[in-house]
Formats: structure tokens, C-alpha cells, sequence
């Protein structure tokens, strides 16, 4: 494949629809490592800008260094459209459960539909079969004693009921659970919520819910990050937002807009802080931290060449990044509080796309077995150990919280599809069938995977369980593009 200088590549780049993502080094026609930050548009990329006319999937090209990108402004405003979520395949043995309006005590509308919300999050797990509300053969409020043969004659297997009281400037909400098969009282408790929090509340009686029954801790009162794209290049009006969104699509939040692409943003262990690449030029990229809340953000010292595909440690002090300051494309780790680099890998190859899986060990992404394959190495150097084999391609790794599995791209032949690897048995297996599945993340509970992938020629995002056996569809409700997807932590 002809080798593009840095000028003309950029000048082909921003005349294709990808309109700043370009590679600011020649590309290196041996690898076919993708870097993170470009590695979910390289293949449309190339076909663009480069001239191929098919990328095959059991050797994607090599990606070189970020794109020279422009920000614009750093905010925290509300957003106008929502991620819509679409459950495409449930569980198999899902558990039917009771959901009963909540009681109002108050004058007026209820100020929220608390049992719609908490309804529509366990039915979105795929672990739940919650009764139809026309099904229901009662509606107890809290305090009510349960008619159990009733509501086993139903087919629930649990019911919940609750209420809703007004208590100074807002609200007292309290549930319980009861187990209907035991006949008896699982939990239940009340708390105090406010009009903001009242969404929030709902999504913690799910948390709740799913782990009372499942003895697993929900994942419904988090959030999920992502990157969405609208206008036309041709017509100048393409946007780029960092948008924060609760994990069942609501109350989206942009934290940045750009005219020119976001990339590789990766939450930090607090849930409060956002790292992210950028330029501030178009020769020199580097990394933000960004804290949601107050809406600053701080510049990482950029070295020259490649600053890119930051990963935050488990304590939350440091950042694997991949640079290229000496030469190569290696792993680094960044000290946040000083600004101090320390070398991980020394080798010909290019590493990329460094993960911590626990605070003494990376995974990462290398080429140096002649195709992109997942390393481990310890976080102060050392020899690297090669832990994929299945395949030709597996790049851009995601670490469950606990450390005992990895999700990543994975290539065979058939596109790219998201694969999981167990690190104790060393078993693996494909979890969704798409052709450009990539960008996997973890929920914090580690019981779902989101990832980004094209539906109907646009960006949109994918959930999929660990057993592959519950699929979901994210989308946004503007029609415009999503992808970089990346699920928070839980709240400190």
C-alpha cells in the first residue's frame, strides 16, 4: 500500500466525511495495529482517504499517529437528544416479577413514574419479566399486606410495591420486596429525594431489586459516556459532543463541543473525572482530564508525536498512555500529579491501547508477533506475555472490574466482533455477530458490555451480556451517529 507523508494525508482527510480523523505519521503497512483513538473509523478512513476499496477483515490496516483536532468549548449544558435503548434479545429464564404502580399521597400528578422506571430497568437486563400493568390483580401501595396466592396465581415470582409522599422541598420514597413464593419479606427501606433525584432514587430501588434476588449489585444508577456526531462535513456544520448520559439513555449531558473529534474517553476510578485526547493544534495532540462536575479540565504535558489512548490507574493517580516521543509507539505511565512519564515497553513494534487490570498490570496491544495481539506486562516494565491466540486480530482490551476476564476486538475472517476471554481457564468466546463491533467497556457490576457498532450506515452503540445471552440496541434519537462508548464506575 503507498506510504502517505503527514500534509498530504491531512489534505485527503479533510475533504472525506471523517474530517479530521486522520494519521499524522505514515501509515505502516506490516502492523495493522489500530491506535484507540482511531481505531473504530480507521477501516472507513482508508477506504476514503487512502483509496481501498475493501478492507479485509483478517487484516485491517495499520493505523499511524492521532489526528490533528481543534476544540472548541468545554460545558456542562443539558442535550437535546436521547440514547434509546432496544432490547433485541432477552434471557431465557427470566424472572417474573410484580411491579406496582407506587402510591401518591400527595395533591396533583405524581411527580414521577418511580415503579415505570424501575419496570423498564430490570426488563432491560433481560433478567426480569416484569407483569404487565393491565395484568396486575391488585395494586397494594406500602404498608399493604400482600395476598400471595393471588399474586402466585398471577405467575410473579417476587413483588414489589412502594409509595411516594411529599416531605419539605421534596420527597419521601419507600418500596418493599417480598419474595412470593416464600411468602415473606425480602427488603425495603425509605429515603429522602428531592424533583432532581427522584429519577436517580428509582434506578437505586433496581440496584436493589437485582441484587436482592441475583446476589449480584445492579448497575442501573450509573452512567454511560459516549461521543456523538451530527451535521455535514460538506456543509461545515459537523459537530463532535462528549455526552454523559444515565445508564437507561436519560438525562444526557454535554460536557464538550467540538468542531473536530473526541476521542478515547476513559472515566476515572472516582466517577468524577473524564481523560480524553485532543489538540490544541494541528501538529501536537495530548491529553485532558476533565472533572464533569465542575467542568474544568487540566492539559497533561504533551510530549512530541503520539499522546494518546489514556487509561486511568485503580487508584486514580495514574494514566497508561501510549507515545511516541523516542521514536516508536510505546507504553508509558504518567504520573497525574507531577506530569512524570516512566517507560513500560521497549520494543521495534507498536503498543497501543494499554489497560490496567489490576495497579500492577497492563494489557496492551501489540503488533510484535506480526498481527495486533493482547500482552500483559507489569506496570514497571518487564518482559511482556502474549495471552491471545484465537484469531488473527484482537486489539482495543477492556478489563472487568474484577479483573478476571478481558473483552476486546476480535478478527477471524468475518469482520470484527467482540470476544472474552477468561484469564483463569484461558477460555474464549465470540459475544456479538456484528461486522464493526468495537470499543468495548464493561459495566461496573461486570455483568454487561457496551460497545460500539453501525446500524443502517450510522454509528449507534451495543449491550451484550457475558453469556451473549441478552442483546440490546442503543441509538440515538436524533438520527445522529454515536460511538466511543464507555460506562462509569459506581458513584464514590
Amino acid at each position: 500500500m503507498q506510504t502517505l507523508d503527514t500534509k498530504d494525508l491531512y489534505y485527503k482527510a479533510r475533504m472525506s466525511e471523517f474530517l479530521s480523523m486522520i494519521r499524522t505519521l505514515a501509515l505502516k503497512p506490516a502492523s495493522g495495529v489500530l491506535l484507540r483513538p482511531v481505531a473504530g473509523l480507521a477501516s472507513r478512513l482508508c477506504r476514503k482517504v487512502c483509496g481501498v476499496k475493501r478492507l479485509s477483515a483478517a487484516r485491517p490496516l495499520a493505523s499511524g499517529a492521532l489526528a490533528a483536532l481543534l476544540l472548541s468549548s468545554v460545558l456542562v449544558a443539558p442535550a437535546q437528544a436521547v440514547i434509546e435503548i432496544e432490547i433485541t434479545q432477552g434471557g431465557e429464564n427470566a424472572i417474573p416479577i410484580a411491579i406496582v404502580p407506587f402510591g401518591w399521597s400527595g395533591t396533583g400528578e405524581v411527580p414521577e413514574d418511580v415503579a415505570a422506571i424501575v419496570d423498564a430497568d430490570l426488563h432491560r437486563s433481560g433478567n426480569f419479566a416484569p407483569l404487565n400493568r393491565d395484568d396486575l390483580v391488585a395494586k397494594p401501595v406500602s404498608g399493604d399486606v400482600p395476598r400471595y396466592a393471588n399474586w402466585r396465581l398471577s405467575g410473579a415470582d417476587f413483588l414489589l410495591i412502594g409509595g411516594i409522599r411529599p416531605a419539605g422541598d421534596g420527597y419521601v420514597v419507600e418500596f418493599q420486596l417480598y419474595d412470593v413464593l416464600q411468602q415473606s419479606l425480602m427488603t425495603g427501606f425509605n429515603f429522602q429525594v428531592t424533583d432532581q433525584t427522584l429519577r436517580s432514587a428509582a434506578h437505586q430501588i433496581s440496584d436493589e431489586v437485582y441484587e436482592e434476588i441475583l446476589g449480584i449489585p445492579g448497575a442501573f444508577n450509573t452512567q454511560i459516556s459516549f461521543v456523538s456526531v451530527s451535521g455535514s462535513v460538506g456543509d461545515g456544520d459537523r459537530r463532535y459532543l462528549l455526552q454523559l448520559a444515565d445508564a437507561d439513555g436519560e438525562n444526557p449531558q454535554t460536557m464538550l463541543d467540538s468542531p473536530r473529534p473526541i476521542l478515547s474517553p476513559a472515566w476515572a476510578p472516582d466517577g468524577i473525572r473524564i481523560a480524553y485526547v485532543s489538540f490544541e493544534n494541528r501538529t501536537q495532540s495530548a491529553i485532558y482530564i476533565q472533572d464533569r462536575e465542575k467542568g474544568s479540565r487540566i492539559k497533561m504535558p504533551p510530549r512530541t508525536g503520539i499522546n494518546g489512548a489514556p487509561s486511568w490507574s485503580p487508584d486514580g493517580e495514574r494514566l497508561a498512555v501510549t507515545l511516541s516521543f523516542e521514536g516508536n509507539a510505546d507504553i508509558y505511565v504518567l504520573q497525574i500529579d507531577s506530569g512524570e512519564f516512566r517507560r513500560v515497553t521497549d520494543s521495534d513494534a507498536i503498543d497501543t491501547e494499554a489497560v490496567w487490570r489490576d495497579d500492577e498490570t497492563l494489557i496492551f496491544t501489540s503488533d510484535r508477533s506480526g498481527g495486533p495481539q493482547l500482552y500483559e506486562v507489569s506496570a514497571r516494565g518487564g518482559r511482556a506475555n502474549r495471552i491471545t491466540f484465537e484469531g488473527k486480530y484482537n486489539a482495543s482490551a477492556t478489563v472487568s472490574p474484577d479483573g478476571s476476564s478481558v473483552a476486546f476486538v476480535h478478527g477471524a475472517g468475518a469482520g470484527f466482533q467482540i470476544g472474552l476471554l477468561d484469564r483463569a481457564s484461558g477460555l474464549f468466546q465470540t459475544l456479538t455477530q456484528g461486522t464493526l463491533d468495537e470499543s468495548p467497556s464493561f459495566s461496573p457490576n461486570g455483568q454487561m458490555i457496551i460497545y460500539a457498532t453501525e446500524k443502517n450506515g450510522r454509528g449507534t452503540l451495543g449491550a451484550v451480556s457475558l453469556d451473549g445471552s441478552v442483546v440490546q440496541s442503543l441509538s440515538l434519537n436524533d438520527g445522529g451517529s454515536v460511538r466511543e462508548p464507555a460506562w462509569s464506575p459506581y458513584s464514590k
